[in-house]
């Protein structure tokens, strides 16, 4: 049930964010390559990693499955002076075809093709749609125009009549190629593509009535932009519908964009204050009025996390999430008389995962589902009827790749298997296994054993061919196509050669993974990357990079581009570079791993962050008197609360954007790990890094975006204020405007980063 939207680009992934690059002006560009090209190409510098393309990543496609042996790509025009052509491939031939031109993606009346920033193809084929001119909403650029293109008549024209720009969001083909559905200003619409007539679904959208899209929590922590879903008859269009009258405004301040200061409002519901309403709805896809799913409960105090068609066009399948997110259960709500019945409820004692794998079986008679009933996270199939679940994955391992945002990759009806992400033997790393649908329970590793590292795959709908990305720590990733199940190599699609040459190059010491003894018989995974030249006599600084919440995962055997380069850079420098993955962080180690933290976040990653310091620190090679920490985000929460709850450990800390008060952040992420603030007063005034501001020791530095819509940079003021009232001494960087990432402006991130390096070198001193 998974609607990752084809035609939107990401701008920002989720916690913890690291800042991307923007700097693509060509005089800084000039400047920096010809630095680098005076430098000696085996020293990095910060310039060399945030203010060139010199270490840049490049990435296969945009690509996708055309069929079950073919794919597309965007190829730069052969033909036209500027664009990119849609190039048809054939698998097992790679002979390639040039199915749309640039030239034919040329508005009337303008002489510059449209810049594809995503298409779809009609069920029909017959008819392109294009995403361009796109902007930028919270996270990703979800909002722009759409063009349809026929390919007979090699008509173009834009949808939504006489609409501004820039106003549409997740255009999508009726089943019949003949209408495209959008919504527009929190409205649902429906356009003939013969005639151009539009016709509204809903009328009521306002800025508290959203219709057919989502509000800041709802995007930010259930991962829903694209909120309707077209029938498979295309008589009817399902939809969420929020109201978000009640949600309080945090009022962002923008001092720095005009002459006079103003204010933007985003509505964000803090941990235990009022959520949106949501509910589901059916409309004819001509027009009239809404059924809505009789959904029980409070719609303030439930969410409704999935939503799709259940493998038919008279029920939708949705799940029903209540606000202490304990109790999932996955409805089917009758289109026509908006009756809602259970089919299944998943139950934990701390939180359930909203799934995104469910999946139809032999033509609606079952479906897909991840669960961790038996300890670990495994794939099962269920009944419609709600009957028995049967295991599919036995074993203890976690399916599921990184974050886990999704554990199947593939189905493959006809054979009856399953491919999924899986790491059984090792956390840090993830591979592909399949195991049949129906049994006997089994597992096959698909990914050869002689390949490191963490492999991600885009399968072909018959699951015969795949898109292969592999990489490992310290090495740049390569995408080839392969055959399934054999993974036979057929070419090499990208393999980052000038990218390796660069970073082979680079003087780099020796880095390792292992596991560290935290107490009460537990390790934990860590990494660590000494300076070129080590000599295991001398006695070095460590600089530990943490994260600790149940979001996301630091000790990854992947390439992780620009921070990679800036722990290289860090080495040269002559510090020891680690992170350490504590207990209730994202790893896939099992249930009781990962949920250990409930009631608790911040106060379990603290202990396990800092007895694994202490351990380190007993290295005969580490400096113990100059050990330093930073994070991002929730790894700056966790910096912050390793310096005030274990003082004596660390000599300096750097954190970044910040969350000092749990109660500060949005309802969804802090009441799933820590319940409600009303009832766990305590948990979240222990689990809160402000508390304990009063011990702070240790060199401090505090960076924030004023403009940040995620973690409030009221967050920094109010540690500001404590700090202030322990007269404790700290240093401070606010970047005007900027976001979460911190990435907004020219230089911004070289600035950024310059800072960071410029506080290590004058607080941990390697030298």
């Amino acid at each position: 049930m998974s609607h990752a939207d084809p035609m939107v680009g990401r701008e920002e992934s989720r916690r913890p964010t690291i800042a991307k690059r923007l700097f693509q002006t060509l005089p800084l560009l000039f400047i920096a390559l010809r630095m680098s090209a005076q430098q000696d190409p085996s020293v990095l510098t910060v310039e060399r990693i945030f203010a060139s393309e010199e270490f840049s990543t490049e990435w296969f496609g945009p690509a996708r499955w055309l069929d079950d042996s073919s794919y597309t790509t965007l190829d730069s025009s052969k033909t036209a002076s500027s664009g990119k052509d849609i190039v048809r491939y054939d698998a097992p031939s790679g002979r390639s075809t040039v199915l749309v031109s640039a030239a034919s993606l040329v508005p009337p009346g303008t002489s510059t093709p449209l810049a594809i920033q995503g298409y779809q193809w009609s069920p029909d084929r017959k008819l392109l749609l294009v995403f361009t001119n796109s902007r930028r909403v919270w996270r990703q650029n979800t909002r722009g125009d759409y063009w349809v293109l026929n390919l007979e008549t090699k008509q173009l024209r834009k949808l939504g009549g006489n609409s501004l720009p820039s106003t549409l969001m997740f255009a999508k083909f009726s089943p019949d190629s003949k209408r495209v559905a959008y919504v527009r200003e929190n409205n649902l619409y429906v356009e003939d593509l013969t005639n151009g007539q539009i016709t509204p679904l809903t009328s009521d959208g306002s800025r508290t009535t959203i219709n057919g899209t989502f509000d800041w929590v709802y995007e930010e922590e259930l991962d829903l932009r694209d909120g309707f879903r077209w029938s498979p008859d295309g008589r009817k269009i399902a939809y969420w519908q929020l109201d978000a009258s009640g949600v309080k405004d945090y009022v962002l301040i923008n001092d720095t964009d005009s002459l006079y200061s103003y204010t933007k409002p985003v509505q964000y519901p803090k941990a235990g204050s009022q959520n949106s309403a949501a509910r589901v709805g059916v409309v004819a896809s001509n027009g009239g009025p809404t059924k809505w799913i009789a959904v029980p409960g409070d719609p303030r105090n439930n969410y409704i996390a999935r939503m799709d068609w259940a493998a038919n066009s008279e029920e939708i399948v949705l799940q029903h999430l209540n606000r202490l997110q304990n109790t999932n259960e996955v409805m089917l709500g009758d289109a026509r008389t908006g009756v809602a019945r259970t089919i299944l409820t998943e139950r934990d004692s701390t939180w359930v995962d909203v799934s995104s794998d469910l999946r139809w079986l032999k033509g609606g008679t079952g479906f897909t589902w991840v669960s961790e009933r038996d300890g670990w996270r495994h794939l099962y199939t269920i009944p419609r009827s709600g009957g028995s679940a049967q295991l599919v994955t036995p074993g203890r391992f976690d399916v599921g790749g990184f974050f886990f945002q999704g554990a199947i990759v593939a189905l493959d009806t006809t054979a009856g298997w399953v491919y999924y992400s899986a790491s059984p033997d090792n956390a840090t790393r993830t591979f592909l296994y399949r195991s049949p649908l129906s049994g006997p329970a089994r597992v096959d590793r698909i990914t050869p054993a002689s390949q490191p590292g963490s492999h991600d795959y885009s399968v072909a709908p018959g699951a015969h061919w795949a898109f292969h990305t592999y990489s490992s720590f310290g090495v740049p990733p390569v995408t080839e196509l392969v055959r399934l199940p054999s993974h036979q190599v057929v070419r090499t699609l990208k393999d980052n050669s000038t990218l390796r040459a660069r970073v082979a190059v680079l003087k780099r010491g020796p880095s390792k993974f292992f596991r560290v003894a935290v107490g009460g018989n537990t390790d934990v995974d860590a990494w660590m990357m000494l300076p070129p030249g080590f000599d295991s006599t001398k006695k070095y600084p460590v600089l530990f990079y943490v994260y600790g919440e149940p979001a996301d995962m630091t000790v990854k055997d992947a390439w992780e581009g620009e921070l990679y380069l800036w722990d290289v850079l860090l080495t040269q420098q002559g510090y020891i570079v680690m992170t350490v993955d504590n207990r209730g962080t994202a790893a896939p180690r099992g249930r009781a791993w990962r949920k250990i933290v409930y009631g608790e976040v911040g106060v379990v990653s603290s202990a396990d962050q800092a007895a694994a310091a202490r351990s380190i620190g007993r290295m005969s090679y580490v400096d113990s008197t100059r050990m330093g920490v930073w994070g991002w985000s929730g790894g700056a929460s966790t910096t912050l609360n390793l310096l005030f709850r274990t003082p004596d450990v660390y000599r300096m800390g750097m954190a970044v954007a910040p969350v000092a008060d749990q109660r500060y952040y949005d309802t969804i992420y802090q009441e799933r790990y820590m319940g409600l603030p009303s009832v766990n007063v305590d948990g979240y005034r222990r689990g809160s890094p402000i508390t304990f501001a009063k011990n702070l020791k240790a060199d401090l530095l505090i960076v924030h975006g004023s403009g940040d819509d995620n973690v409030h940079y009221q967050n920094t003021e109010a540690l500001v204020n404590a700090l202030i009232a322990a007269n404790k001494p700290f240093n401070m960087m606010v970047y005007p405007n900027r976001t979460h990432c911190i990435c907004e402006g020219e230089t911004t991130s070289l600035h950024l980063f310059t800072l960071l390096t410029r506080y290590i070198n004058e607080h941990l001193r390697a030298h």
